[in-house]
């Protein structure tokens, strides 16, 4: 297990020179999954694991509002740090952001409301409606604040391990833009579907036009990978996904690996839509998330032999004592076959109210188990 000993302590972060090279990297497991190498044990991270659960977080917050947080790059790197300094298992780090910077970026007011989530005080409502969103957007301009989060965090890391960047998918995005927020029937952004087809096209490929800005962008900044949330593609009809969602998505990953290259896997999470992975065999992507809705084995059929797969264990199996999160680790494990082409996460991020001790047990479980199946296999 790589020591991550050297990440930057609390209170150091602003004082570290990021015009140096960035330091070398020393724990690649994450990467080598990606490439389909065979693995000595399963990486694993967590979608969410900097945040709301954690102590240290809520004693940041209760000086700073959310996107204070996020648009301050030593406070957004400081929070990325923070579970890697808690949990030496974690293979990876991921940029503490949000995906709903896009469409502040297209000039959309976005706020994070206590108890309620995300609100758009001002919604599409109609296409008439796009007329106020900024077109030509520079993202380096307008963004600057993640890419400088980005690069002051890779350097913090210290080489310990690999940063994700990531952006909502465009599909996922439109949906927040229309419904204002969340949604348990998403009625508004798919009404648009059906009432103006057109205009959903043309809003699509707005976003899916500045995500690829967006996602370049970190890459130059120093993210090593790149993860792509459809965090409402599940709300979606198998026919509307194919004419709304997956077509941009796919573009998306097909530009950005024109621009950056093979090196920097991406990962695309359509949470709720296993129906989509055999779509999505001849995407661009590497790695494809699954949530808990779909075996293991079936989600290696789907996918197909090509593409990693990360995943998948309820957020809830967390509310268990620690022999019951170790049994159904194994049982995950068991399933998707730890040696390669998988990277353990679960099939969605943290809840507010988890207990930081028993993701503890969560990623000792993934670590010891991982090993045991990959020695026994060889």
């Amino acid at each position: 297990m790589a020591s991550v000993g050297r990440v930057a302590e609390p209170g150091a972060v602003e004082g570290i020179d990021v015009r140096r090279p960035f330091p070398p990297l020393r724990n690649d497991l994450v990467l080598r999954a990606a490439r389909g190498e065979r693995l000595e044990r399963s990486p694993v991270w967590i979608m969410r694991q900097a945040g709301r659960y954690l102590p240290e977080y809520r004693s940041g917050r209760a000086a700073h509002d959310f996107f204070t947080v996020v648009r301050t790059p030593a406070l957004a790197c400081e929070v990325t740090l923070q579970p890697i300094r808690r949990y030496p298992q974690l293979d990876a780090s991921i940029i503490f952001s949000d995906i709903l910077v896009v469409p502040q970026a297209l000039g959309m007011e976005v706020q994070m409301v206590p108890g309620k989530g995300p609100v758009f005080p001002e919604p599409l409502v109609t296409p008439d409606d796009l007329a106020r969103l900024a077109v030509d957007v520079d993202v380096d301009e307008a963004l600057a604040y993640v890419m400088d989060a980005i690069t002051l965090t890779r350097h913090a890391l210290d080489g310990a391990v690999p940063l994700y960047g990531f952006a909502g998918a465009p599909w996922t995005l439109m949906a927040y833009m229309i419904e204002g927020g969340g949604s348990k029937t998403l009625s508004k952004a798919k009404r648009w579907l059906y009432r103006y087809p057109d205009a959903s096209h043309r809003l699509l490929q707005r976003i899916t036009d500045l995500c690829v800005d967006f996602l370049v962008a970190q890459v130059k900044a120093g993210a090593q990978l790149l993860q792509v949330f459809d965090s409402w593609a599940g709300e979606l009809s198998p026919a509307q996904y194919q004419q709304f969602a997956l077509p941009y998505a796919t573009q998306l990953a097909a530009r950005v690996r024109a621009a950056v290259g093979s090196d920097v896997p991406l990962c695309y999470f359509p949470k709720g839509a296993a129906s989509a992975l055999p779509w999505l065999r001849s995407s661009a992507y590497d790695c494809l998330q699954v949530d808990w809705t779909v075996t293991p084995q079936d989600a290696r059929v789907l996918a197909g032999p090509e593409k990693t797969l990360q995943g998948n264990a309820d957020p809830c199996v967390l509310y268990a004592d620690e022999p019951a999160i170790r049994a159904v680790t194994q049982t995950m494990l068991e399933g998707f076959g730890p040696a390669s082409r998988y990277i353990a996460n679960l099939g969605h991020g943290m809840y507010p109210d988890h207990d930081p001790e028993h993701l503890g047990y969560y990623l000792n479980a993934v670590h010891t188990l991982s090993t045991e199946m990959c020695r026994s296999a060889l």
